[in-house]
């Protein structure tokens, strides 16, 4: 059975394309819920750092991509929001936030 953990681990490999860093760190991806009687569903709520990101559906592919890679995991939902807006003050790691210049 997939867990929480896994798809998280899975997708520290997934880079924002347009930052070229980590979708994690960035803080990107709102949240993570495996479903199932044995976990063979994965919901992922995540942003885009732009709403009018040309590469978008590209990107939210990638993700759903790294997803169904999990052992286990039979099929991914990948749901982009804009609520909340993504700000890297408040969302993005700290490693991150020096990367950016962001203090």
């Amino acid at each position: 059975m997939p867990t929480v953990e896994q798809v998280r681990e899975a997708l520290t490999e997934v880079k924002d394309p347009e930052l070229n860093l980590g979708i994690l760190e960035l803080g990107l991806v709102y949240d993570i819920s495996v479903e199932g009687e044995s976990g063979e569903h994965v919901n992922v709520m995540m942003t885009l750092t732009s709403p009018m990101c040309p590469v978008g559906p590209m990107f939210k592919k990638s993700v759903e991509d790294h997803v169904r890679a999990v052992d286990g995991v039979k099929s991914a939902n990948v749901e982009i929001t804009f609520t909340p807006p993504w700000d890297p003050h408040t969302m993005a790691s700290d490693d991150v936030k020096a990367m950016l210049g962001i203090w």
